[in-house]
């Protein structure tokens, strides 16, 4: 052990027993100490659960939510597609590629429509088979990918026909709709 780990531990020793020794002191049965210690450890847990899954729960809240009062995140009406800044501060879409539902996020700042690996064969996606990969400049560093070409992507009253994107399964569950497919749309508030 190095001597940042023998402090630590001493510490936490040091807090066991600080807590132990208060328990102890106020004459409570030990019945009692270990019911006191599992609803702590269990509320501790809850919040771990609560902050490790937050956007799963958050995605959860607003579709739950979204079905009671009939407001959805993305709602077609006529010919316009309205979509709602979803809790995680992003704007998602579900997308039929090659008629299969895909879910996108919308994404600006990205050139290409981009897809994971999984989602696109998945999808029925045509996947080039190239040795050379598309090398991408990501938020989280350099990605190689393949080329491919959805035959289909609808979202909503949108379509567009032989779209080419990237995909890469370093992407992992994330689909990116780019300014590729974006360019023809109209925005408004």
């Amino acid at each position: 052990m190095t001597e940042d780990q023998n402090i630590n531990l001493v510490f936490t020793i040091g807090a066991l027993v600080l807590v132990a020794s208060a328990l102890f002191s106020r004459r409570i049965g030990l019945g009692e100490i270990v019911r006191t210690a599992l609803a702590w450890v269990a509320i501790f847990a809850l919040f771990i659960i609560g902050f490790s899954y937050k956007q799963e729960i958050l995605a959860v809240w607003s579709r739950v939510s979204g079905e009671l009062t009939g407001s959805h995140e993305q709602m077609v009406v006529g010919e316009t597609l309205r979509i709602r800044q979803s809790p995680d501060g992003h704007f998602w879409v579900d997308a039929k590629v090659n008629a299969e539902p895909v879910r996108f996020l919308i994404d600006s700042g990205a050139t290409t429509t981009a897809m994971s690996l999984r989602t696109a064969q998945a999808a029925g996606v045509d996947i080039s088979d190239s040795p050379f990969p598309v090398i991408l400049s990501t938020a989280n560093g350099s990605v190689e990918a393949q080329r491919g070409l959805i035959q289909s992507l609808q979202v909503g009253p949108l379509a567009m026909q032989d779209l080419p994107v990237v995909i890469a399964e370093e992407f992992g569950d994330a689909n990116v709709i780019g300014m590729n497919f974006c360019q023809s749309w109209e925005v408004g508030a």
